[in-house]
């Protein structure tokens, strides 16, 4: 029996397509800003290795306020209050905007009707701000914010959730991220993954699963 179910599943092909946000849709980058503030290329070095870090800043992504972590990274390095202080006013310049080729794959697969969703490790203050700039989330059905809902890739928990409010069953959400963790997490619960390394080869799974 349990070989049986085994198959079935293994049967089970993708009809929705799952999709991370940054660096698969659009290019995040922190230095993206401070090579904007920071001439000096040592010193630039420096502070994005030990000040304003992308651990400084997954804590939004897990839900904490810009305020609280802000306020503690100035308490480290109080020299650099003003950098810092910087970031989250000027946070949509760390954007660089969408990768080559991606927004036409999302229009292509939204105009064959395939359903569109997103899982996206993101603060839940950022992310109002930067769904204003991007009208391509307008043909996704679902999104789930980590920042908002307080679990974060690659728990368990963000992917069972997703699971739920998607309602797909194993096997039928192609989860697209650029983490390779991610999509290991995401394949133990159900999600079958494409790991990203551009549009192309992205397109030509997509192909192949029979969704574009």
């Amino acid at each position: 029996m349990a070989s049986r179910l085994s198959d079935t599943a293994e049967r089970v092909r993708p009809r929705a397509v799952v999709f991370d946000v940054g660096n698969v849709l659009y290019g995040w980058d922190i230095g993206l800003l401070y090579r904007k503030l920071i001439d000096d290329p040592a010193r630039l070095r420096w502070f994005l290795a030990h000040v304003v870090t992308p651990e400084w800043h997954f804590q939004h992504d897990q839900g904490r306020p810009a305020a609280d972590t802000t306020a503690e990274l100035v308490a480290r390095y109080p020299a650099e209050e003003a950098l810092i202080r910087a970031y989250v006013p000027r946070w949509l310049e760390t954007i660089s905007g969408p990768l080559p080729g991606m927004l036409e794959i999302v229009e292509a697969l939204a105009a064959r009707q395939v359903p569109l969703y997103a899982i996206t490790n993101f603060s839940a203050e950022f992310w109002p701000g930067f769904r204003a700039t991007a009208p391509i989330f307008d043909l996704f059905t679902d999104i789930i914010v980590s920042g908002t809902e307080r679990l974060v890739k690659p728990d368990a928990a963000i992917y069972q959730l997703a699971r739920r409010r998607f309602g797909l069953a194993a096997g039928e959400g192609l989860f697209i991220d650029d983490r390779a963790e991610n999509i290991s997490a995401g394949e133990a619960q159900g999600f079958p993954g494409h790991h990203f390394s551009g549009a192309a080869r992205l397109r030509a799974r997509l192909e192949g699963e029979g969704l574009l």
